[in-house]
């Protein structure tokens, strides 16, 4: 190593890191940024090499902001007490053998070790009770990616109270501002430049648990952003007969109305890049088989588990499993026949470019009702009295799903903490009733040409459920006393009264179970 290498001495980091991959490397540069000495550990010596030589070229002639350490005894020794130590390792056993060796190698009992990975969050309820008799175990979920990790992320931490006060200053300096006034996010992406001003994007969110179970929600409805985005690229090019190119340019109008956001940006910047090596889209040379690392999945499977209706995310996380069978999909593309999409004409082309921009807005304003539902059941579940108002402010600049469209959803949070559904906020409530119209115009059309939108048609029969008085789960019970005797109540009766139909009785009398 440099000469950065650890030596213990009297002057001790504030805070030391293990994990130096990408995440961990630019959350330790991040930190370094915001005047915070850090010493640094990752197992693969070779990394903690290589971001002591970046900030070093990152520092100049300034003194170095990070020491590297090679084992666990050694970082520790190079920490100043009370030890504040962050972690960035895989989710799951590599947290688990982290925290076991820090104790092995001496870790006071009044440190506190937090996780930044993208833990399920019932293992961060697990470690807090399971290691409180040797530490303080705390967990901050992080969103934005790399880059939000080394220039400002959006931060969701969860457990100790105590805990959290100690760390407060060092996750309000590193986390990305907004600019109070108009919440929009206030950037820097130069070293050593941070930004500074601006309300952080960052909010204590409650016991052991939450922040990731408030991540994992993020997570899903990113999928479903993503998601939707795709189906208005996918109608564009199979019914609109448009080029990556021409989508391009219609997601980058779109960017600078209602739909700005960072998936919207970056969408368009995919599809306007050209293949250096044949000459023709990029995206028409990437394979369309979708990966995902499972926080989408954890999403659906929580809402499935707790009853809180999430179609939209769950058709997405269904969207990207459907892609993966592409071999299957190779074959049966040439034998299961489908409508061919009629021309259109450049009028057509307009109205049906308008009515998939409204299509889009408001599936997307259903997939987040959704999530925000999720979070207050999970939060009424489990006593977290969850603050949406102050979650969707931390989501409007730093992390991955941030967009001008959550200052919306904290207006209408802050005007009624107990909001239900974002469906009910006037604002969203009438931003609906102007553009379904064109919501199922754009779905019909899709669907008339054979083109699949699974996420739009989830989100368009959320709503037209949730708007629906009765429903026809009153068969569906019907269906479900007849063949297993599982009761039902009556609309004339008190709630708590269940009945019953002798179904196979001669009369079919009914009687109150």
């Amino acid at each position: 190593m440099t000469n950065q290498t650890a030596t213990t001495t009297d002057a001790k980091c504030d805070i030391g890191f293990i994990g130096l991959g990408v995440m961990g490397a630019n959350l330790t540069l991040n930190l370094a940024d915001h005047g915070y000495s850090v010493a640094c550990f990752d197992l693969d010596t070779e990394k903690t090499q290589a971001i002591l030589e970046k900030d070093q070229a990152e520092s100049g002639d300034q003194p170095a902001r990070l020491i590297g350490c090679d084992s666990f005894a050694d970082l520790l020794s190079n920490i100043a007490a009370p030890h504040i130590i962050m972690l960035s390792v895989p989710a799951g056993a590599p947290v688990d053998a982290v925290c076991a060796q820090l104790i092995e190698a001496g870790l006071p009992r009044d440190s506190i070790v937090i996780d930044t990975g993208n833990s399920l969050w019932t293992d961060s309820v697990e470690r807090e009770a399971r290691l409180s008799k040797d530490l303080v175990f705390f967990s901050t979920a992080v969103s934005g990616g790399e880059v939000g990790a080394r220039f400002g992320p959006s931060l969701m931490p969860a457990g100790n109270a105590d805990a959290w006060a100690r760390i407060e200053p060092v996750m309000n300096a590193i986390a990305a501002k907004v600019d109070p006034t108009s919440g929009l996010p206030l950037e820097s992406f130069e070293p050593g430049k941070p930004v500074t001003e601006g309300e952080p994007c960052v909010t204590y969110i409650g016991p052991a648990g939450s922040g990731h179970y408030v991540k994992m929600v993020h997570n899903g409805i990113e999928y479903a952003d993503m998601q939707l985005i795709c189906e208005a690229y996918h109608a564009m090019r199979s019914t609109l007969a448009m080029t990556p190119a021409e989508i391009a340019a219609v997601f980058s109008e779109w960017n600078k109305g209602k739909l700005n956001s960072y998936l919207m940006e970056i969408s368009a910047e995919v599809l306007a890049q050209t293949d250096a090596t044949t000459d023709v889209p990029l995206v028409d040379m990437i394979l369309d088989r979708a990966g995902q690392k499972g926080t989408g999945l954890w999403t659906a499977v929580g809402a499935l588990e707790l009853g809180s209706p999430a179609q939209t995310i769950a058709s997405a996380v269904f969207a990207r499993s459907l892609s993966a069978l592409k071999d299957e999909r190779r074959v049966a593309s040439q034998q299961l026949s489908g409508p061919v999409a009629a021309p259109v004409s450049e009028e057509e082309k307009a109205v049906a470019i308008s009515q998939l921009e409204q299509a889009l807005y408001c599936s997307k304003i259903c997939a987040y009702a959704q999530g925000f539902q999720l979070m207050a059941t999970a939060s009424n579940t489990h006593n977290w009295n969850l603050n949406f108002a102050e979650i969707a402010k931390i989501w409007r600049a730093g992390c991955i799903i941030r967009a001008v469209f959550l200052q919306s959803i904290t207006d209408a949070f802050e005007k009624d903490s107990q909001l239900s559904n974002l469906l009910l906020d006037p604002f969203f409530n009438e931003q609906i009733a102007e553009y379904q119209s064109d919501w199922r115009q754009a779905i019909a059309k899709a669907t008339i040409a054979g083109v699949p939108c699974p996420a739009m048609m989830s989100a368009l029969s959320y709503y037209d459920s949730y708007r629906t008085d009765v429903l026809p789960a009153n068969l569906l019970q019907g269906q479900r006393d007849y063949f297993g005797a599982h009761t039902y109540q009556r609309v004339d009766k008190p709630a708590e009264e269940a009945y019953h139909t002798q179904w196979s009785t001669p009369g079919r009398p009914e009687v109150k179970v």
